[in-house]
């Protein structure tokens, strides 16, 4: 019984081998057999099945030209192998080719044979049967071309780990080794080709293309990797589509109508060149021209798109191409195919009828021809001269796949010399065993291949990586139209060198480039405008980020070159200029030694000094007068030092702030002035104090002695010159640069603190309102000439300015602070300068004749008999107001009455005797008191 099953499934697995698997096929025995898959069409026929009959087969149409010279290549590097007597000598490859068609189905049908032959000869059946006409196992297959082809029957071919080499199929996808476990390939992936897609675009400056990717699992996964690199690099894609070779019509017109409205122009392909041709000839039907086109190797160099009467619309097209490889005596072979030699081959029947558009003998499609099903052609012998025509077959200027497929067969071929020339113990299979050449199996091959490390023989290197992918370089091509015949020619312009650094790895050559195939300026495809230099992309709501409106450049900010993401903020010693295209240095301000305001405020400063020197110069002369003696010449020693010292300090706010400078002029403003008015103050004090006093007493002379005014001078310093030591100590104050005004840096000082500063101004200001106190007290007294009214009108100067300064100090800013302050102690200096002491100089001076002892005593007896007659008649008022009270009649109540009679003779100034007069009367008691005040109006 056992027998006899296994009798049928040998009379199975024989029918199967020679009936199933496309009818039209390559095919060569040998020792070893390798399958193909290649495109012989470009399509089938559209055939709706309702299955009211058996489905027939569909049907390829297209013939592809490229696609049979990639079957060729594949044949020719076998042939080559055979009659090498160094690589599998003895050994002879055979190969098993069928069509595609550029489909799955077809791609699928072709390799359920390779798979159905794998399997049967794993039950080992030989014991039971001679099979003379057995064909041995495939052990590898080259192909597919597409990658969803590839992507269908890797699925299948791993299931058998059988070795896939494929030459064209690029899709990323097919880098999974966990799912696609025995695919491989000898074409970079396309996870390099969508950033060196997006490479060009930003080098090209472009941000606003359309997308357009095939449906299918080479476009999907190709523009998907290529909207990620255009995130990266903020690119936008206006619109994303999709494509296929069975779209509608109407669907195709769709596609061309969103491409044609939108304002992008520049095209990114993904597809094959079947699956765009459809959209390129609605283009050329539409006259859209306007448009550049970026083409995936897939289509780069498409015999379908590459056509003459395509080049208005695709003109210019940058196109990524493999490298192109050399093939050593391919151009003889390619030009010796003919029907009658080739009768393995069953595609060159159908390559030379598409050729010669005519039919062979025996032709089926003759018999259709006959029957009205095609067109009429004429009959050709099969002798016809192949290059006597212009064939996409015979254009071996550049051989990119079809020099892939060469390298694919080798790769297996030296993997199968690794396995042939294997030294038991160093194997690669269990304890480094080596396989049997004569009973190879396709897994032993799979595991050779991926140790595969050899040399060709134009010597490159060839070698998988981890991810069974051939690292390669892509070469860029641009389509011109031929000035001799006005055909397509693919000019290279530039590489791209996977294994570069980022930003070395695309070279390009611009001026060989002819956009839409006529013009040499690079086009225009942004969603914006380029902002000029000076603004910056502004965003625009509801609208992608490459859509955008230019906005001027903020002060302090710049932008140096177009199409600014932001303005870069100008240094801090920097300001934009008026157009914001760059930074000048801001200009250096402070109260300088050069400019007329600190000129005037210097003159001034000196003034001062000269003045106060030239008033202590005439008191020092007359020292001995009596005005100088009056006025406590050694205190008017001391304040006009002060004041020298005031008028001194202003010129340190004057030029550059320095840290010393700044920690020197407050503390130098501030002790001078406490000097100056702890001097007033103990003056005025002193003055009152002894006019106030009844009887003059010897505790009196010893309080207000000169030991002890300076005494009290000293304290009242003292304490500012705490102050100054606990704030240098604490917070020094120290120079700043201030970088907040546009276009200018003021360097001022930076008090390092404020609360220091008030207490400084504050404590000044008291001992100012004191001496304000004592000296509105004392406006009265005669003492230094009215000394005290001048003394209160300088202390009110002294408020009024020092008031006004403090709105001022905080409302100002820069050099004009110092300014302030500057012209505040110089105000106040000069205040007390001259209401204390230009009126004694003039007197000294001027009126010589007022700087007497007896003009002194004259006042002084005056105001003392002032003095007198007040008390007098304060007395007298209250005596009759109590008599008054009493009597109740002023008749019998004494009266008093005073009179005070000036009389200009009285005090003679010319003798230099006073002669005050006082009169009694009797009866009722009189009080006559009359003298005179010679000048009475002095230094009132």
């Amino acid at each position: 019984m056992r027998l006899f099953l296994y009798y049928l499934l040998v009379l199975g697995s024989n029918y199967v081998i020679s009936t199933y698997g496309p009818h039209q096929r390559a095919q060569m025995t040998g020792d070893i057999l390798l399958g193909g898959l290649f495109p012989m069409h470009f399509g089938v026929a559209s055939k709706d099945q309702d299955l009211a009959a058996r489905p027939e087969s569909t049907q390829c149409v297209r013939f592809n030209f490229r696609g049979f010279r990639w079957l060729q290549a594949m044949i020719f590097a076998i042939e080559e192998i055979n009659n090498s007597s160094i690589l599998l000598p003895n050994i002879t490859l055979g190969y098993r080719i069928f069509d595609t068609c550029n489909t799955v189905s077809k791609a699928l049908e072709a390799t359920l044979s390779f798979v159905a032959q794998n399997k049967i000869d794993s039950l080992n059946l030989d014991e039971f049967c001679n099979c003379t006409d057995h064909i041995p196992s495939t052990i590898a297959v080259v192909g597919a071309a597409g990658s969803a082809v590839s992507t269908a029957v890797a699925n299948l071919l791993g299931l058998f780990y059988i070795p896939q080499i494929s030459y064209a199929s690029s899709s990323r996808l097919l880098s999974n080794k966990n799912q696609y476990k025995s695919f491989m390939r000898t074409i970079p992936t396309d996870e390099y080709q969508a950033t060196a897609m997006a490479d060009i675009i930003e080098y090209f400056q472009w941000n606003w293309v359309i997308a357009v990717a095939s449906d299918d699992d080479y476009g999907r996964p190709g523009i998907e990797k290529f909207e990620k690199e255009m995130e990266e690099r903020d690119i936008c894609i206006h619109l994303n589509e999709l494509i296929s070779q069975y779209f509608e019509d109407h669907e195709i017109r769709a596609l061309a109508d969103r491409i044609e409205n939108s304002t992008a122009k520049v095209i990114v392909v993904f597809a094959g060149g079947p699956d765009i041709e459809p959209l390129i000839k609605e283009m050329v039907r539409r006259n859209i021209t306007d448009r550049t086109w970026l083409a995936s190797e897939a289509w780069a160099s498409s015999s379908l798109i590459a056509k003459p009467e395509y080049l208005d619309v695709v003109g210019g097209t940058i196109g990524f191409a493999l490298r192109a490889g050399l093939i050593p005596g391919f151009r003889e072979f390619l030009q010796q195919v003919q029907p009658k030699k080739d009768s393995h081959n069953e595609f060159v029947r159908e390559f030379w009828e598409e050729t010669f558009n005519c039919y062979l003998e025996d032709s089926p499609r003759l018999q259709e021809s006959e029957n009205g099903s095609t067109s009429f052609r004429p009959l050709c012998t099969g002798e016809e001269d192949i290059t006597s025509v212009e064939t996409p077959y015979l254009d071996y200027t550049h051989l990119r796949i079809s020099y892939n497929a060469y390298v694919a067969v080798y790769s297996i071929a030296q993997a199968l010399q690794d396995i042939f020339t294997c030294t038991p113990g160093r194997g690669l299979f269990a304890n480094n065993s080596c396989a049997d050449i004569r009973k190879i199996e396709a897994w032993q091959v799979l595991k050779q291949l991926r140790h595969l490390n050899y040399t060709n023989s134009i010597g490159e290197k060839m070698q998988f990586d981890e991810n069974a992918d051939l690292v390669a370089n892509y070469t860029i091509i641009t389509w011109q139209r031929s000035t001799e015949d006005g055909s397509v020619m693919f000019k290279e312009v530039g590489y791209y060198n996977i294994h570069a650094k980022r930003g070395g790895k695309l070279s390009i050559d611009k001026t060989k480039i002819l956009w839409n195939g006529y013009y040499s300026e690079v086009p225009f495809s942004n969603c914006s405008e380029d902002c000029e230099p000076g603004t910056r992309k502004g965003i625009i709501d509801s609208m992608p980020t490459c859509c955008f409106e230019c906005t001027e450049c903020s002060d302090g900010e710049f932008s140096n070159h177009r199409d600014a993401s932001v303005c870069t903020k100008c240094p801090n010693n920097s300001w934009s200029n008026g157009n914001h295209t760059f930074c000048f240095l801001k200009e250096i301000e402070f109260l300088s030694w050069t400019e007329p305001f600190g000129i005037a405020l210097a003159i001034c400063a000196v003034v001062g000094v000269v003045l106060t020197a030239f008033v202590m110069g005439v008191f020092i002369r007359f020292r001995n007068t009596p005005i100088v003696k009056a006025t406590n010449r050694e205190l008017s020693y001391v304040l006009l030092f002060s004041l020298i010292c005031c008028f001194s300090s202003s010129l340190i706010f004057i030029g550059e702030p320095q840290d010393w400078t700044c920690r020197l002029r407050q503390p130098a403003f501030g002790i001078s002035f406490v000097l100056c008015i702890s001097c007033i103050l103990v003056k005025t004090n002193r003055v009152l104090l002894v006019f106030e006093a009844k009887i003059p007493t010897s505790l009196h002379r010893k309080w207000w002695g000169l030991n002890l005014q300076f005494l009290l001078v000293f304290l009242f310093t003292f304490v500012q010159v705490t102050i100054c030591v606990v704030w240098l100590y604490n917070a020094p104050p120290s120079s700043y640069r201030n970088y907040d005004i546009d276009e200018i840096i003021f360097i001022t000082c930076n008090e390092g603190s404020v609360m220091a500063l008030g207490f400084l101004i504050g404590y000044t200001c008291l001992l100012a309102a004191i001496c304000f106190f004592f000296a509105f007290k004392s406006r009265k007294l005669p003492e230094n000439f009215t000394e005290a009214k001048f003394i209160t009108f300088s202390m009110l100067i002294f408020f009024i300015v020092w008031i006004s300064f403090i709105p001022a100090y905080f409302s100002t800013y820069g050099k004009f602070v110092a300014a302030v302050e500057a012209i505040a102690i110089l105000a106040s200096s000069f205040g007390q300068l001259a209401c204390i002491f230009f009126n004694k100089v003039y007197i000294i001076l001027f009126k010589p004749s007022r700087n007497t002892i007896e003009e002194v005593r004259c006042s002084t007896a005056a105001h003392a008999f002032k003095v007198a007659a007040k008390a007098t008649l304060k007395h007298s008022t209250v005596l009759r107001k109590k008599s008054g009270s009493f009597g109740g009649s002023s008749s019998s109540t004494p009266s008093s009455s005073i009179s005070l009679k000036t009389n200009g003779n009285d005090c003679d100034t010319t003798s230099g005797r006073h002669k005050p007069r006082v009169s009694f009367g009797s009866g009722t008691v009189t009080l006559s008191l009359s003298f005179e005040e010679s000048r009475r109006s002095s230094l009132i």
